[in-house]
């Protein structure tokens, strides 16, 4: 009984739901509130992660629902739509990156991260957030768009504007970086 409830609900939390998608395209404000509640914490997440910052993942999070709301209408369903709205958040986090790229150079301590993750939410321990947060910024990038949330080489390579063999070397750095933060090289 309790696996079939756990079932349902894990299905219900990454459901597409097609029709609230129809209707938040045509207008209705209340279908667009339904997934924004529905997804909201996966596009923090990953703009968390990509930031390593609250403050700068709130933000993104905001202009990346901004962005889809406005772009809705013209969603073709070529791919799914939480796929979609993870591009937005990408390009959001981005072109942040690219027009306050002095704000994220500033050291910060992390203390605002949580003491701990959330069970259900999938997210790694603290201690690996702490290691990724504190990674360089490209690293940390490819890091969590290949290592994490699964993009090829080819696609988080177009959406940070690199070489595809630039992606592949931040990708073996971030891991290396990781490793040695985390304790986990063969001495």
């Amino acid at each position: 009984m309790i696996h079939t409830l756990h079932r349902v609900l894990a299905m219900d939390s990454n459901a597409e739901p097609a029709d609230t998608i129809a209707a938040a395209a045509a207008g209705d404000v209340a279908a667009f509130e339904r997934l924004y509640r529905q997804f909201s914490p996966r596009v923090y997440g990953l703009c968390l992660r990509l930031t390593g910052q609250r403050e700068a993942a709130e933000d993104c999070t905001q202009e990346s629902f901004v962005a889809a709301w406005r772009s809705l209408a013209r969603f073709e369903r070529r791919s799914r739509f939480s796929t979609w709205l993870h591009r937005i958040a990408v390009h959001c986090v981005l072109s942040r990156r690219k027009g306050l790229r002095a704000e994220y150079e500033v050291a910060e301590q992390h203390s605002g991260l949580p003491e701990r993750a959330d069970p259900g939410s999938g997210a790694p321990p603290l201690d690996v957030e702490r290691a990724i947060a504190a990674l360089p910024e490209g690293a940390r990038h490819v890091l969590v768009l290949v290592g994490i949330y699964g993009y090829s080489h080819a696609e988080a390579a177009q959406a940070m504007g690199i070489a595809e063999g630039t992606c592949k070397a931040q990708l073996h750095r971030a891991r290396r970086l990781l490793s040695s933060s985390l304790g986990l090289e063969d001495s």
